[in-house]
């Protein structure tokens, strides 16, 4: 919590009080046919949005997506929530955090029972209630996944970051799971990505992890994404829970506010380029071959076929509803940004949205890496549902001290490392090389050891029967051999650059266990 900033002598207004900046930005496409459930892909902005970590209050996401299961019934979407969401960004437990955002993959088992932000990082820090950290099973042989987030290389500012989720056929369906007569599908939901100096799969959802309630709840078998194909026609928004304000009272009674800059990135023409080209693909656009390869048919490349793809368009459309309240209001006393006033939502082509900002915001010359920074000083205008709070000038002479004062960072409350368990599935049968370490960008290390693919600890907690996880090893096998991580699989941007991960992450795989075997980080812990 940020502290109050005092009134100075002589100012009419009364103090300042802590506040927040919340809400959703909205970027509507058009909807595409339900035969497109085999996942997407897309390439979304990654930026600074402040230029200094505010602290451990800071929660926002850039600009990402919900991926649900298709199960034809509206009513059971809302009751049995599930889906695969995370993104980019900042979140209240981040450890080791720094103004460039990091990636989780935000999977969430039945009404957020668990969820899983990637292999060993799930909800709570509490291995005796894992509530999901082994829900997501590594696959890469390049990359290490940090519990805290998928590290970007520091100073990212404007640059694409390709990601998608697409199903692989790695397991087989079971008809029992867990010993009970419910069926577990076998769709393992993958992360793919296209970066500028890491391209492919890097971590699967278990089947285990989607399907493990229907042992407790039999009718709901077979409704998630173990199973079902997704919901092409996804939100596209981004959910900003906490950016730091201040809020006062001047004497003539006028409701006043300030916002910790906040920038997003800007090219020459003025437009944030914030999303772009979102596929929805059919199953076939890669399961098939990989199926066909697995049951001894000829290698598959890998690489996602977009004749079997949709590109959503964007309608031009967009809309915020970020607004300016102090922790003590309630819902109708948030008032939301007059965001029309400095931002116009605009598709620079039908398949890139962004928002053109006001000609007071920009300056001449931008470079590629450009910011533009938000309004800073507000003030409340109208009333009732036309309430919206209104930029003003930070050289208006009626803009108290006490707003002036500097939004300092918050603390961040909790800097301990992450340490997975001694014993149980990591140390049997255990790791067979290591530990390294890796000194990531944020100012952690990353200790990580060698596990043989199928030893590691999220599939000997995925359900699996010794000849199951003998299977899986086989063809994770043949992916290590063939699958390289500078070869094409997601479609590429047809505009802007790629972002890359921090060069730390990658890494490569000791002599003797070039394939089958996976980098698994069981410590994370503050540079010294």
């Amino acid at each position: 919590m940020l502290s109050r900033s005092m009134l100075a002598i002589g100012d009419d207004a009364m103090p300042a009080v802590d506040g927040l900046m919340d809400g959703y930005l909205g970027a509507p496409c058009e909807r595409v046919d339900k035969a497109f459930g085999g996942g997407f892909s897309m390439y979304v902005a990654a930026w600074p949005l402040l230029d200094e970590y505010p602290g451990s209050q800071f929660q926002t996401g850039l600009f990402g997506t919900w991926m649900h299961a298709q199960v034809g019934n509206p009513e059971h979407e809302s009751k049995f929530y599930s889906d695969i969401e995370g993104g980019l960004g900042w979140w209240r437990d981040t450890r080791f955090a720094t103004a460039t955002p990091k990636f989780i993959m935000g999977g969430v088992a039945l009404n957020f029972s668990e969820w899983a932000n990637g292999p060993g990082a799930g909800k709570g820090r509490d291995w005796a209630d894992p509530s999901g950290k082994y829900g997501v099973a590594q696959l890469s042989p390049w990359v290490i996944w940090p519990p805290d987030g998928l590290n970007l290389q520091q100073g990212t500012c404007g640059e694409l970051f390709g990601y998608g989720y697409l199903p692989l056929p790695l397991t087989e369906l079971k008809s029992r799971t867990s010993g009970v007569d419910v069926p577990t599908g076998n769709q393992c939901w993958t992360l793919f990505l296209n970066t500028a100096n890491f391209k492919g799969p890097v971590a699967f959802f278990t089947p285990h992890f989607f399907s493990n309630v229907t042992v407790e709840r039999p009718e709901l078998a077979g409704m998630f994404l173990d199973n079902r194909p997704s919901n092409p026609n996804r939100a596209l928004q981004m959910e900003t829970q906490y950016v730091p304000a201040i809020h006062t009272t001047d004497q003539q009674g006028r409701r006043l506010a300030r916002v910790a800059p906040t920038r997003f990135p800007v090219g020459s023409d003025g437009n944030s380029t914030l999303v772009h080209r979102v596929m929805s693909y059919r199953k076939e656009a890669l399961w098939d071959s990989v199926q066909l390869w697995f049951d001894g048919g000829s290698e598959a490349s890998g690489q996602i076929d977009d004749q079997q793809a949709i590109v959503h368009r964007f309608t031009g459309d967009g809309w915020s509803t970020w607004r300016i309240s102090t922790w003590e209001m309630e819902g109708d006393e948030r008032m939301q940004l007059d965001w029309p006033g400095f931002a116009t939502p605009v598709a620079s082509d039908p398949h890139t949205f962004g928002f053109r900002w006001d000609e007071s915001l920009r300056r001449s010359g931008e470079s590629e890496n450009a910011l533009v920074t938000l309004p800073e000083y507000y003030v409340l205008e109208g009333e009732g549902d036309s309430a919206r709070w209104v930029p003003i000038s930070d050289a208006d002479a009626d803009i108290p001290e006490s707003l002036r004062h500097p939004i300092r960072p918050g603390p961040v409350d909790d800097t301990s490392p992450y340490v997975t368990p001694e014993d149980g599935c990591w140390a049997q049968p255990g790791p067979v090389a290591g530990p390294f370490e890796a000194h990531l960008g944020d100012g952690s290390i990353a200790t990580y050891s060698w596990y043989r693919f199928v030893d590691q600890p999220a599939l000997l907690n995925a359900d699996l029967t010794d000849e199951e996880r003998e299977r899986l090893q086989e063809r994770v096998e043949k992916l290590h051999r063939t699958w390289a991580k500078d070869r094409e699989y997601l479609p590429p941007p047809q505009s802007g650059s790629l972002a890359s991960l921090d060069p730390a992450v990658i890494v490569e795989p000791p002599a003797g266990i070039e394939a089958g075997y996976v980098p698994i980080v069981t410590r994370q812990e503050k540079r010294l």
